[in-house]
């Protein structure tokens, strides 16, 4: 007897795709017990080797705070030894009385005690994002077939102490990385940065996240390239990316390199810097604030000096915001759509471009790490049959949280039916085939066999409770 159709514990008028959705589930599962067993060491490290390519953040956090570390030290020192060097040339060039030259020499070598503290105190912070650097080349080296249950489960928790801190759940991350001892392998510090500027969003106020886009300034600049003839230009854009430079390298870098790769082309290479448009969303926010509470005069003002600069680049949502000064903030007019820039949601939206600048610049993925590990397991189980009210509770997606989760996701493609048993979960193969009941419901063998023992050839469906003899059942054929 041959059944293409059969129901896998539901009721006879189910149809294949609902074995095709239970059976996925223990499919993915047997794959990954399968990899994880003792007995495929390679197999667990070719997996984890695929699985690391996700792991780029890991390392590029640490990173680049450890470049921010540097950077900032030696703009300190820089700072601070040409004020000591123009003093001394200034001293040496002026006519000054013997006590005004030691008051002078005081000032200047009480000026490089300042910056030998604050040296020591930067090459603490260097170092410390340097043993964090090499922590994290450790955690990725430690992984082998005798512990990699113990490494997947680090691995595990950083993934959560990530997901934590995007979701704001600060204290909860730094209690699990604490209790976990992971403290060097999660980025609580970089995401407490970001932290005060998103409390301050949420306050309405913008000067933390200016201040943060003024410490950043350089790494938030992007280099552009401007060729007369297009196919060059995406000749070298394409040799740009294979030197390993990105749109966030520094200015010195950009233009070393375009400097090596002009030589490629007859056309002069024009290179110019475009800021961040971040901080232009700020300054727009803070002008509306401005126009919100009526000070007319001091928006004006404020425009000049901080718009004005923007309007080569982005005339036309200048003119917009501009256009505010005509109208006030419970303003009904739709003909120049203002109305939506005195609007709370702004805020939420300035917010959001934070998070992703912030992203950015330390080179995370947007998303969460969890949902992009959940989203890779949803596709290889979404099937149609998953929003199908009568969804076996078995399945993750018979969740709602799941559903959202995975609905971006293309349905898995399934090219044979499959069965799991209702009542022991495992797979029903020529091995272990299916039986039929008089009813029309689906066991395994396995399960049946064992409930026949018990009842003295008796079987009972659990799912309607029809009794019936061991005789009367007829096995299934899977096509």
């Amino acid at each position: 007897m041959e059944m293409e159709t059969v129901p896998n514990g539901s009721s006879p008028s189910s149809t294949t795709t609902t074995n095709a959705s239970v059976t996925t589930t223990a499919a993915s599962a047997a794959a990954v017990a399968a990899a994880i067993s003792p007995n495929a060491p390679s197999s667990k490290l070719n997996l984890l080797s695929e699985s690391l390519k996700l792991e780029h953040q890991f390392l590029r956090v640490p990173f680049e705070h450890y470049k921010k570390a540097i950077r900032a030290n030696h703009r300190i020192v820089e700072k601070e030894l040409s004020a000591v060097i123009n003093g001394a040339s200034d001293a040496a060039e002026s006519d000054m009385s013997r006590d005004d030259a030691v008051h002078h020499l005081n000032s200047l070598v009480s000026r490089l005690q300042g910056l030998k503290r604050k040296s020591e105190e930067g090459s603490r912070t260097e170092n410390l994002q340097a043993q964090r650097c090499r922590a994290r080349l450790d955690h990725l080296e430690s992984a082998d077939p005798e512990n990699l249950s113990d490494w997947h489960d680090t691995r595990l928790k950083r993934i959560l102490v990530d997901y934590m801190l995007r979701m704001s759940y600060y204290n909860t991350a730094v209690k699990l990385a604490e209790s976990s001892n992971i403290q060097d392998l999660v980025d609580i510090d970089v995401f407490h940065e970001a932290k005060k500027v998103i409390d301050a969003l949420q306050n309405k106020e913008v000067t933390p996240a200016l201040a943060w886009c003024a410490d950043n300034k350089s790494r938030l600049k992007k280099s552009k390239v401007i060729l007369s003839n297009p196919s060059s230009a995406e000749i070298m854009e394409t040799l740009i990316w294979k030197r390993g430079v990105d749109e966030e390298c520094s200015l010195v870098e950009g233009y070393e390199l375009l400097l090596r790769l002009s030589g490629h082309f007859d056309q002069k290479v024009l290179f110019f810097i475009s800021m961040s448009k971040f901080e232009f969303q700020l300054r727009l926010q803070e002008f509306i604030e401005l126009v919100r509470a009526e000070n007319m005069m001091r928006a004006i003002t404020y425009a000049r000096k901080y718009l004005a600069p923007w309007g080569s680049t982005h005339m036309k949502e200048l003119q917009r915001v501009l256009a505010t000064l005509a109208f006030k903030s419970n303003t009904e007019c739709t003909t120049y759509k203002v109305k939506v820039l005195f609007e709370s949601k702004q805020w939420d939206y300035l917010i959001d471009q934070f998070k992703q600048e912030f992203c950015k610049l330390y080179g995370m993925t947007l998303e969460p790490l969890l949902n992009i590990y959940l989203q890779a397991g949803l596709s290889a189980l979404k099937t149609p049959f998953c929003y199908e009210d009568d969804c076996t509770k078995e399945d993750p997606l018979s969740q709602e949280s799941f559903r959202k989760l995975a609905s971006p996701l293309p349905y898995s493609k399934q090219h044979h039916s499959k069965l799991v048993c209702y009542i022991t979960k495992e797979l029903m193969d020529t091995e272990n085939p299916p039986l039929v009941l008089p009813n029309g419901y689906v066991y395994s063998t396995k399960a049946l066999e064992e409930m026949a023992k018990k009842n003295d050839g008796r079987i009972t469906c659990p799912r309607t409770g029809l009794t019936c003899n061991y005789t009367e059942l007829v096995k299934a054929y899977i096509s």
